[in-house]
């Protein structure tokens, strides 16, 4: 009896004391909680206690404290970018419009009909620019979504590039300038959108123009399978590009930001070309900035096939 007893005493003091223990635990877990809901930092909950459900638990409350940071991380992140958005928004869209602004007062109180007309000439140029920035900003929204898809088909990759380089004949022609091209032979069949694909080499050639020299050159290319356009320019101010931020929405190396542009061009032709499961990378060699277009190619159909 008298062991019986003592055992029964023993076992009750381990089970008092593993209460006192569990509440020392429960209680220093929510001082932790309190000091983590109130400060900014990276530390964790712990436990000192060898009970596996209890430790479970402690990495389970870590882990949702994980989550918790890593989220607020991203929401700091979108409200940075969306603040940079509208930031450059505004700077770009203001310079058109005070540009609008004051011709239209030149165009008011202009007696020479002479110089109305250059005038209406010139705002009807910012307008258009206006209106083009503005269909920049559409499409890069559109490409931000994830269900966005576009219609694919096979299409002849080289005749559509051939055929959007030679559109801009005049553009070469204003400029003085006479682009190299070797464009190779041959039908380069691919999966792809006519559109996309067009309004994707038009913005590589469009950021030629407009911040590269005098030498242009076009390399339409076939290599293990894959279709591919290259747009090369000369550089003047090869040190202030950064390659690893050009696709990047809003990216000029003009920091004075001086273009009519919204900066968004390629960005735009890379997020096209990836929509159509296409690949777009860029190249800063000797000063000349490159950007490469590439598509898995398909093979023509036998000409009995149906």
């Amino acid at each position: 009896m008298i062991f019986l007893a003592i055992a029964a005493t023993a076992v009750a003091v381990i089970f008092i004391l593993l209460f006192v223990f569990y509440r020392r635990q429960v209680k220093k877990t929510c001082c932790q909680l309190a000091f983590l809901k109130s400060h900014q930092t990276n530390l964790r909950l712990t436990s000192g206690l060898p009970f596996r459900e209890l430790n479970e638990l402690v990495d389970g409350m870590n882990e949702i404290i994980d989550l918790s940071r890593e989220i607020k991380q991203n929401s700091r992140q979108s409200e940075y970018h969306l603040k940079e958005t509208i930031t450059n928004l505004s700077h770009d869209i203001r310079t058109p419009l005070t540009s609008l602004d004051g011709y239209f007062q030149l165009l008011l109180k202009s007696e020479s009909e002479e110089e109305r007309q250059r005038y209406i000439a010139i705002i009807q140029t910012r307008i258009g620019s206006l209106k083009d920035m503005l269909e920049e900003l559409f499409t890069y929204t559109r490409l931000q979504d994830e269900g966005y898809e576009l219609e694919l088909e096979p299409l002849d990759f080289g005749a559509c590039v051939y055929s959007t380089v030679f559109s801009f004949y005049e553009d070469f022609q204003k400029k003085g300038i006479e682009p190299h091209t070797d464009f190779c032979d041959g039908h380069l069949l691919i999966s792809g959108n006519e559109e996309a694909i067009r309004r994707a080499v038009q913005n590589l050639i469009k950021n030629a123009l407009e911040h590269g020299g005098t030498q242009i050159s076009f390399l339409l290319f076939r290599k293990e399978g894959f279709a591919g356009f290259r747009c090369s320019n000369q550089v003047t101010n090869g040190e202030e590009i950064d390659i690893g931020q050009v696709f990047q929405r809003f990216y000029k190396a003009d920091s004075a930001r001086t273009h009519t542009s919204a900066g968004l061009g390629l960005a735009i032709a890379r997020g096209l070309v990836e929509k159509m499961g296409g690949t777009a990378t860029a190249e800063l060699k000797d000063d000349i900035f490159s950007v490469t277009l590439q598509f898995p190619c398909l093979d023509f159909p036998p000409r009995n096939a149906l």
